[in-house]
């Protein structure tokens, strides 16, 4: 039995984007490797407010990134994705770290990157070794929640993000929750999508990463979210 198609993606096969073949399965749902937005903000409590005013959820503090300068604030998007408000933190005002510097300067929070769960972060890199990509990591990570709980994790990290629509890519620790799991829910990802000048190119290195990410043709390279809650829709952009 054939399933409806929706508006959205009615609208990506007509006008000519470059659609990823999990794109046709589960539309509404983003790419299936897909772990959590970052939606980056000057302050974080600003930062949630702004996400509250648009879905009527409320994000919880999840904590601070040492050695990062930033901290951050979260909530659910369902099972094992989830956004990430991440602004920076005044305790970590002399950290040196370009996302930090870069989220003091936004005017308004936006997009500032995702990250993909590829399974062992380990054998990943292999891959991308043998497919001669060069990147960073597998690096750890970890972060200390508010009930006191500690959060860790390995990341590897691309040298060339095509101006920062390919992710960096996690795997939590087995004995750490995910954020998911008790951050606040009532929020679902409608759409996740890029846009760039060179669709086939970005398309062609997804499916060598094996991300099922849409890509439209757009004037300039940049992120595409849109979230809904029980108040109304998150529509940003990177």
């Amino acid at each position: 039995m054939s399933q409806p198609v929706s508006r959205r993606l009615f609208l990506l096969l007509t006008s000519g984007a470059v659609v990823a073949p999990s794109m046709l399965l589960a539309e509404s749902e983003g790419p299936s490797l897909l772990d959590h937005i970052l939606l980056g903000s000057a302050d974080l409590q600003g930062g949630i407010a702004f996400v509250e005013q648009h879905t009527g959820v409320r994000a919880t503090f999840g904590g601070v990134h040492p050695g990062r300068g930033t901290q951050n604030a979260l909530l659910s998007l369902g099972e094992r994705r989830y956004l990430e408000i991440i602004a920076p933190d005044p305790a970590q005002s002399g950290v040196k770290n370009p996302l930090a510097a870069g989220l003091h300067s936004l005017a308004e929070p936006r997009l500032v990157g995702w990250a993909a769960h590829p399974g062992s972060i380990s054998a990943f890199a292999e891959k991308l070794r043998a497919a001669e990509i060069k990147f960073e990591g597998p690096t750890p990570g970890s972060r200390k929640r508010p009930d006191g709980q500690f959060l860790k994790w390995q990341t590897v990290s691309l040298a060339d993000t095509s101006s920062g629509l390919l992710p960096f890519f996690i795997e939590w620790s087995q004995d750490s929750v995910h954020p998911s799991v008790d951050a606040p829910k009532g929020c679902a990802l409608i759409s996740f999508a890029a846009e760039t000048p060179d669709p086939e190119k970005l398309a062609s290195t997804l499916k060598t990463l094996n991300l099922g990410l849409p890509v439209m043709k757009g004037e300039r390279p940049r992120l595409h979210a849109v979230i809904s809650g029980p108040k109304g829709k998150l529509d940003v952009y990177s």
